[in-house]
């Protein structure tokens, strides 16, 4: 199994400075795109949503774990990863306008998501931690690692 600087030599990946992570696109068209995206801890995919669709596939290393908040106050945490048996999903489906964040388990996470129709940077809001917590208070303890 590559490590991840091979994965990030081969794949081509590069710093993501406001979410956290290392991604390259890995395809695009008028109807979607794809990405490639590595986290290596102490990286986190930082709290965002998008007003599009992503699909997220776990490829490689540690499972992730991804934290979802719905509007109206639900709060989903679905584990990315292989272990079905162990209730990880290979697949993750986050809806537009779903607040997203994720860490890897272990070591290190590669992933691939999907984004429906095609990412673009006005697509995409980040915003504090403590600004979720607040809103979904049920959530605070998942939240911990970015209200450092």
């Amino acid at each position: 199994m590559p490590s991840p600087d091979e994965f990030t030599a081969h794949l081509g990946l590069q710093p993501l400075p406001v979410e956290g992570g290392r991604w390259a696109q890995s395809w695009r068209d008028e109807t979607a795109s794809a990405i490639y995206y590595l986290l290596a801890p102490p990286e986190t995919s930082a709290p965002h949503r998008l007003d599009r669709l992503e699909i997220y596939a776990h490829h490689a290393g540690a499972p992730v774990r991804m934290l979802l908040l719905f509007p109206g106050g639900r709060v989903s945490r679905p584990v990315l990863g292989p272990d079905v048996a162990a209730g990880q999903r290979p697949q993750v489906v986050v809806p537009a306008g779903v607040w997203q964040a994720s860490v890897s388990t272990g070591e290190w996470s590669l992933v691939g998501t999907v984004v429906v129709p095609p990412y673009t940077d006005d697509s995409v809001e980040f915003r504090s931690a403590a600004a979720l917590a607040a809103e979904w208070p049920d959530a605070t303890e998942d939240l911990a690692p970015w209200l450092r």
